[in-house]
C-alpha cells in the first residue's frame, strides 16, 4: 500500500488577486450536474468549486502528489480519479514516476484509493477507456505506452503485458480510446518544430483494442511525418469527425473515423489556428476540446520565447490565445471565428463545463514582458470565459496563480456523481 502520509490534505487560502468567490459550497453546486475544477502546480493538486452562472471559482483544498503532476483523468463512473506524476519534466528524465487513484466525494474532495503504482518512465498523458476497465498511459521519452487494469473497486491493478511489439513512434503525447471502445489512438508529436535537432517524424498511431491488448492498425501521417507535429485530438460527440491539434505547424486537421484504419488516411480539412498565420514568432498549437454540442472546437495557441532586455529575459512576441472554430455539422468543416486573448502565457490545458457555458484556460508559467521602458511580470493563472450561443468567448476574469518558479502543468473540469 502507498504511504498515505505523502497525501497531506490541507485547507487552502485564496490565491492572488482577484479574490476568489466567497460563495459557500452549497451555493456553487446545488442539485445534480455539479462540477469542479482541478489545477496541478508541481506536485500540488488544488480543487476549485465552480459557479457556472457567475463564471467564478472558489478555492477549496489541496492534495500533494509524490511528484510533479503530469496529467489526470476521471473514471466514467465519476467516483474515481487517476493522476500520473513524475520527478522529471520537459527534457528532464526521472526514475520517480507514479500513478495514483483517488476516490472523489460529492464535493470533489480527493481521498487516496488503493496502491500507488510505479511507472517505467515520465508519463506525459493518461486516460481511461470508455468502459472504465483500463488506464492508458503515454510516455514521451522513450516513446511508449502502458495499459493497467482498473479493478472493480476503482483501484489500479496489474499492467497488461502486450504480446506483440507496438509502433509507438517518436515522442508520444496523448492516448485515447475511440468512443466505441474498439480502438486506441496514440498521438506521437515527433520533434519537428523550427530549430529542433535532431528532427523526428510525427504520426497518429492507431491500434485495435480488446481485453486490454493492443494490436497495430495504421500510422496516419503526411509523407514521412517530418513536417507533422500532432499534439492532441478530440472526438465529435455525434458525428464521425476527429479534430487534431497540430502543434509544430499551428494547424487544425480534421479526420473521419474509418473502419479499416481508425482514422482516414488523409485529412478532410486543414485550417490555420493563428490570427496571423504569417507570424515569424516561434509558436505551438496546444490542447483541443470539443464543445459538448459538437458545434464548436476550442484550441490553444502558445508562445513563450524570450529575448534579453535590461538584463532580464522578456517575452519575444507571438500569439497566446484560444482559437474558436464553428463546425459545419454535415461536413465537419471548421471555420475559425475568434482568437480570444489568453491573458497569460503558454495555455497548456483548458476545460469546458458539461453545459458548454464556461471555458477555463490555464497558463503554465509567469513571464516578464516589456511595458514601455519598464519590465513587468504577467502571472500564471486561470482565465475564465463565458461561452456565447455563437460559441465565441467573452473574458470574465483571471485568477492569478503564484507558481513560484514551478509550472501549472495540468488542469481540467470534472463532473461529479
Amino acid at each position: 500500500m502507498m504511504d498515505r502520509r505523502i497525501f497531506t490534505t490541507l485547507l487552502a487560502s485564496g490565491v492572488a488577486a482577484p479574490s476568489l468567490s466567497p460563495l459557500a459550497w452549497g451555493q456553487e453546486s446545488q442539485g445534480k450536474g455539479r462540477i469542479v475544477y482541478y489545477s496541478g502546480v508541481a506536485g500540488e493538486l488544488t480543487l476549485y468549486g465552480m459557479d457556472v452562472d457567475n463564471a467564478t471559482l472558489t478555492k477549496r483544498s489541496t492534495v500533494t502528489l509524490p511528484a510533479n503532476i503530469q496529467y489526470a483523468w476521471p473514471h466514467p463512473s465519476k467516483q474515481y480519479f487517476y493522476v500520473v506524476s513524475s520527478g522529471g519534466g520537459p527534457g528532464l528524465a526521472s526514475d520517480r514516476n507514479f500513478a495514483n487513484a483517488f476516490r472523489i466525494d460529492q464535493a470533489g474532495a480527493l481521498t487516496p484509493h488503493g496502491p500507488q503504482l510505479t511507472l517505467p518512465h515520465r508519463p506525459i498523458h493518461t486516460s481511461v477507456d470508455i468502459a472504465g476497465e483500463y488506464l492508458f498511459t503515454a510516455y514521451n521519452d522513450p516513446s511508449s505506452l502502458t495499459v493497467h487494469r482498473i479493478n472493480r473497486d476503482g483501484t489500479l491493478g496489474d499492467e497488461v503485458k502486450q504480446p506483440n511489439p507496438l509502433d509507438t513512434g517518436k515522442y508520444a503525447h496523448q492516448i485515447r480510446a475511440t468512443p466505441d471502445n474498439q480502438n486506441v489512438i496514440l498521438i506521437t508529436r515527433g520533434n519537428n518544430a523550427p530549430g529542433d535537432n535532431p528532427v523526428n517524424p510525427g504520426s497518429i498511431k492507431t491500434f485495435g483494442f480488446k481485453n486490454g491488448v493492443l494490436t497495430n492498425v495504421a500510422a496516419i501521417q503526411p509523407g514521412d511525418g517530418t513536417h507533422f507535429g500532432p499534439r492532441h485530438l478530440d472526438f465529435h460527440p455525434t458525428q464521425p469527425f476527429v479534430y487534431v491539434s497540430i502543434e509544430s505547424q499551428n494547424k487544425l486537421y480534421v479526420y473521419r473515423r474509418d473502419p479499416a484504419t481508425v482514422l482516414s488516411r488523409e485529412p478532410l480539412f486543414v485550417k490555420d489556428t493563428l490570427g496571423d498565420p504569417n507570424s515569424k514568432a516561434r509558436q505551438g498549437a496546444g490542447t483541443i476540446h470539443m464543445h459538448p454540442s459538437g458545434r464548436f472546437v476550442y484550441l490553444t495557441n502558445r508562445a513563450s520565447t524570450t529575448v534579453e532586455y535590461q538584463g532580464k529575459k522578456v517575452f519575444a512576441g507571438g500569439e497566446n490565445s484560444v482559437a474558436v472554430f464553428a463546425i459545419d455539422q454535415a461536413t465537419g468543416e471548421p471555420t475559425r471565428i475568434q482568437n480570444a486573448d489568453a491573458h497569460g502565457f503558454t495555455l497548456r490545458t483548458l476545460g469546458l463545463d458539461p453545459s458548454g457555458r464556461v471555458l477555463i484556460a490555464a497558463s503554465q508559467d509567469a513571464l516578464a514582458v516589456r511595458d514601455g521602458d519598464a519590465v513587468k511580470t504577467v502571472s500564471a493563472g486561470l482565465s475564465v470565459y463565458r461561452i456565447g450561443g455563437d460559441g465565441k468567448l467573452d473574458f470574465a476574469r483571471k485568477y492569478d496563480v503564484d507558481v513560484g518558479g514551478r509550472n501549472q502543468f495540468w488542469s481540467g473540469v470534472v463532473a461529479l456523481a
